[in-house]
């Protein structure tokens, strides 16, 4: 049997010196290791309102196969939202995007394009136009070529080394995420308009900007 006695705990520890130690201890990785995580932590909280509710239910008609009746609803309602939270997560973080699925060539969209618009279905039409008029400055280095870009954020970013064309440029990006995403139809005086815009995007020359 191990017996401490009183002298050998150290007792004269000034404040400032205690409370820097206690700042090191903390600082020990083990602490945050050893803290619940946040799934953990709202687990409990559940737990807590759940026990919570069986006592106050106690009483209620239907008894306990009452109670468990309504956190069965409850549990139900909560994964509905959660896999409609996700979805609509999803949808946000996809939305704008110029290219999906496998990328093609400038000239591969052009003529997706101009086929689509031959066979009345203008809305593919103005889609492929624009992806061929972003695809085509990434071919030429004026863009960066990197997946996930926006419409808009394509139409800035090549706005500001074409200033002459920025304003038609966000222009065309609205129309086609009126289009892609906003379910509007596709107009033949719009895909004239991206037609047109891609062939002068083409001809310009870019301007060296500062870093």
């Amino acid at each position: 049997m191990v017996i401490f006695r009183l002298t050998d705990v150290p007792v004269d520890i000034d404040r400032d010196p205690a409370r820097l130690r206690a700042i090191e201890e903390l600082r020990d990785p083990a602490y945050p290791a050893a803290r619940p995580g946040l799934f953990q932590q709202i687990m409990q909280w559940l737990g807590q309102r759940i026990s919570e509710l069986l006592a106050e239910l106690d009483g209620v008609p239907g008894g306990p196969l009452g109670v468990l009746l309504v956190l069965g609803l409850l549990i139900v309602l909560i994964v509905v939202v959660r896999l409609r939270i996700g979805r609509v997560g999803r949808a946000a973080r996809a939305a704008g995007e110029v290219f999906t699925g496998r990328r093609r060539s400038a000239d591969e969209y052009r003529r997706a394009a101009g086929e689509a618009a031959a066979r009345g279905q203008l809305a593919d039409a103005v889609r492929e136009r624009f992806r061929a008029l972003v695809r085509g400055l990434e071919e030429r280095t004026v863009l960066e070529d990197r997946s996930g870009r926006t419409a808009d954020e394509a139409a800035a970013e090549a706005g500001v080394v074409l200033p002459g064309l920025a304003e038609d440029l966000a222009a065309a990006a609205r129309l086609f995420d009126d289009v892609h995403y906003g379910g509007r139809p596709g107009t033949e005086a719009g895909y004239r308009m991206l037609t047109g815009l891609d062939e002068r995007v083409q001809r310009a020359k870019p301007v060296l900007v500062d870093a």
